[in-house]
């Protein structure tokens, strides 16, 4: 959408990254007041108000005057989505016993990047036919959608009831060992994911040259990849020996591999580069599916809101500042490679602490 929220509403490179940002903001705090909310109240309403928020935001942002109030109006739809995560993620939870949790968080979790590939479909077209404004229209109807269908089908399990937390029991959870690795790996895994989705077309194009609609199919295809990988790595912890976090600790070194790979001259072929990609969009998107069945396990049974919460709301400092560090650093470097690598060390740094943990 920046090429159509460039040229209609006159923004500078600065005040659309603004933009594309102020949706993220307010789930660092939103995070863990939904989680809070997730203990205490049946999740059937806390998403589905959440996700009548963000509805009623788009419909709302569809009328906008210009760049303020739309500003306004993306960071009220960052309130709405932080009970969307977490809540479905503990709807999953609740539902699954160990066996079957991984898989079915998986395809719970493929539903993002999945959304993502038909978003970049749909929306540009739609903008280009009916300008911006219908893009919001069309957003807030699918989150109608979604509000209305989970109100209306979702109960809670029959031997489940929502539990008043402590603040003593919440600040305990951040001294856990499971705490720190989920934070950990969360942190180092959302910031490959960022770099991937801002870096991966600008490389493809300036390094590899190939054109950019052949680079924005990569891009679908790492996407897509990152869907299957939610649910295959997910499905496999179900059933490794070793422990759900077992999938975690093989995504990481899995990045670290590709992100190593991409610093070396054999990833200015087009294939070679294409194949690195997927194999990041495998491993570095798909990361996800074992790690949140991991975080929803490892929790208190009372607490699986917040423990959730909390996890994603430290995942979202990373989701706000790495791509604009990273772009940084590639613009000072005039090069992607120190991007990768410092990707790659986050990683080791990652994978070496929390397996010891």
């Amino acid at each position: 959408m920046s090429v159509h929220l460039q040229r209609d509403l006159e923004l500078n490179t600065t005040q659309l990254g603004l933009l594309l940002s102020a949706a993220q903001l307010l789930p660092l705090a939103g995070l863990l007041v939904a989680g809070r909310l997730l203990d205490r109240h049946d999740e059937r309403w806390v998403v589905g108000i959440g996700a009548l928020v963000v509805a009623v935001a788009l419909a709302a942002g569809s009328a906008a005057s210009g760049y303020v109030s739309l500003l306004v109006v993306l960071l009220i739809v960052g309130a709405g989505y932080s009970t969307i995560q977490p809540g479905g993620s503990k709807s999953v939870a609740s539902w699954f016993d160990a066996s079957q949790r991984g898989l079915a968080m998986g395809i719970r979790q493929a539903g993002l990047p999945l959304g993502g590939v038909l978003a970049a479909f749909a929306l540009p077209s739609l903008a280009t036919a009916f300008g911006w404004r219908s893009t919001l229209v069309a957003g807030a109807l699918v989150a109608l959608s979604g509000a209305v269908a989970f109100m209306a089908f979702y109960r809670r399990p029959p031997d489940q009831r929502p539990m008043p937390t402590t603040s003593r029991v919440r600040l305990e959870l951040l001294r856990e060992p499971y705490m720190k690795k989920i934070i950990l790996s969360g942190t180092s895994m959302v910031s490959v994911h960022s770099g991937v989705g801002v870096l991966t077309v600008l490389y493809l194009h300036e390094v590899t040259s190939m054109d950019s609609a052949s680079a924005a199919l990569v891009y679908v295809a790492v996407q897509c990849a990152g869907a299957l990988g939610r649910i295959c790595l997910a499905a496999w912890s179900d059933r490794h020996r070793s422990g759900r976090y077992t999938g975690v600790l093989t995504c990481l070194a899995a990045v670290i591999i590709g992100m190593t790979l991409l610093t070396t001259p054999i990833s200015r072929s087009p294939v070679a580069a294409c194949l690195l990609f997927i194999w990041l969009g495998f491993f570095g998107i798909g990361w996800y599916g074992p790690w949140v069945a991991y975080a929803a396990e490892s929790a208190p049974p009372d607490h699986t809101g917040f423990a959730l919460g909390l996890a994603m709301a430290v995942n979202q400092v990373a989701v706000i500042l790495a791509p604009p560090m990273l772009g940084l650093l590639t613009d000072l470097t005039g090069s992607f490679a120190p991007a990768w690598a410092l990707l790659a060390a986050l990683t080791a740094v990652t994978l070496t602490a929390t397996a010891r943990l």
